[in-house]
């Protein structure tokens, strides 16, 4: 490639990423704001939640009536880069959006990631086909998109753009897409800013020096989330695959799922487990006395919400259990609790999506340059010892954590759960 030509596609990147950014950056802004107001209105009015069995009973019968074609949300959006499918539909964007909203209006658990990743993604291939760019840029601004989005609802634009590079294959980086995702993101951040959207704010981590006595802890600690990474990929896809058997219905499936978080939450006589759970996060880092079990009860919640169907992404609810479990092994470990909650907070969706370089820099971003040798060993660690398992089944394989490779990238819903298939014999080494 000469230098014209490496000038020519810098220009194109730089063009097509800020017009992603800033597309995907309104979105986000929109779903922001709708989002605070479901909270809102929720926390004002509890009598909303006993309503979130026949709001799903609703939602169910839309999205099976006028949203089959992204039904499948960020798996959809895995399965069309790596396979270059037809274009994402882009009624995914409106229908993810009220979907998630109506889901926090009444209490389910879930999160907000898979909502903005799945507007960046149909926003940006939306603007790929109307100007019918060829398929190698088409992939770019997909992964733009996903990067956008993310980065620009939670406001951490670099991590937003090594996630979309990272997350379709395992252990893999994209990084033929790596100027648009960083531009994109960049910009979407800075649209959601600028649209008045005020992210919120963690507490820094405090200044801890590594020691191999701490190293020895942050294993530890690193097994711990790994158990508890499978544990939820495990309890969310048993409830999906579950229902499915036995209610084939959506909006039954829904209706059964809202049933049972409003039970939960009456027999628990507390809400700190419905919607995001912001207030349990912030708790988290601060509070000696958070209650020993909230993770697993939050984990609980949210394989609920969303294994039966309701709408909104994972990695919210994944920060409060990993902020719970993190400050309960703080304790037990003699670790900061502060320290600990932060790094739970990060190590657990990034072992629960493979997407372990992504969630070290999320947590850089949102604590501070102190957490992140903690936060890499033990995402770094977490993310091998959970397997070839994920929230995202679309994910792609080729190369095994445990070596080996195989003779094509598989989707991990294709691999058996425990093990990885043999390589071939003549597969390179």
């Amino acid at each position: 490639m000469t230098n014209r030509e490496r000038l020519a596609a810098l220009g194109q990147w730089l063009f097509f990423g800020v017009i992603v950014g800033v597309l995907s950056g309104a979105a986000s802004a929109l779903f922001l704001r709708l989002l605070e107001r479901a909270t809102e209105l929720r926390a004002g009015h509890e009598v909303l939640v006993y309503a979130l069995p026949f709001a799903g009973l609703i939602l169910g019968w839309l999205y099976e009536r006028f949203g089959q074609s992204v039904m499948a949300g960020n798996n959809l959006v895995i399965d069309t880069l790596h396979d270059e499918g037809p274009e994402l539909p882009l009624r995914m964007a409106p229908f993810v959006c009220i979907g998630t909203v109506v889901t926090h209006a009444f209490g389910g658990s879930a999160g907000r990631e898979g909502t903005a990743v799945q507007m960046g993604a149909s926003l940006s291939d939306w603007l790929s086909h109307r100007l019918r760019l060829k398929k190698p840029l088409r992939r770019q601004l997909l992964v733009a998109g996903v990067a956008a989005g993310f980065g620009s609802v939670f406001g951490t634009p670099v991590a937003g753009a090594i996630f979309a590079l990272e997350f379709v294959v395992v252990g893999r980086i994209e990084y033929a897409a790596l100027v648009p995702a960083l531009v994109a993101s960049t910009v979407g951040d800075m649209t959601t800013r600028a649209l008045g959207i005020t992210h919120l704010a963690y507490p820094r981590a405090s200044e801890l020096a590594l020691t191999p006595v701490l190293i020895l802890k942050w294993l530890v600690f690193a097994v711990a989330v790994a158990l508890v990474a499978r544990a939820f990929i495990g309890l969310l896809h048993a409830i999906k695959q579950q229902g499915e058997r036995h209610l084939p219905r959506l909006p039954l499936r829904m209706f059964v799922g809202g049933v049972l978080v409003v039970v939960l939450w009456k027999l628990l006589g507390t809400s700190d487990y419905l919607g995001l759970g912001v207030p349990m996060i912030l708790r988290s880092f601060k509070d000696p006395n958070l209650p020993l079990y909230a993770f697993a009860l939050k984990l609980a919640f949210t394989a609920i919400t969303l294994g039966s169907g309701f709408v909104g992404g994972e990695v919210t609810p994944l920060f409060f259990v990993g902020a719970a479990l993190g400050s309960v092994l703080a304790r037990s470990l003699g670790i900061p609790i502060e320290l600990g909650a932060g790094v739970g907070l990060a190590a657990v969706f990034a072992a629960s999506s493979n997407t372990p370089i992504a969630l070290s820099i999320m947590a850089l971003e949102l604590l501070g340059a102190a957490v992140f040798p903690h936060v890499a060993i033990v995402c770094v660690v977490s993310y091998v010892l959970v397997g070839h398992r994920s929230i995202y089944s679309a994910q792609r394989l080729l190369d095994g954590k445990g070596g080996g490779r195989l003779d094509r990238a598989s989707a991990l819903r294709e691999l058996v759960a425990t093990s990885l298939p043999r390589p071939p014999t003549d597969a390179p080494p």
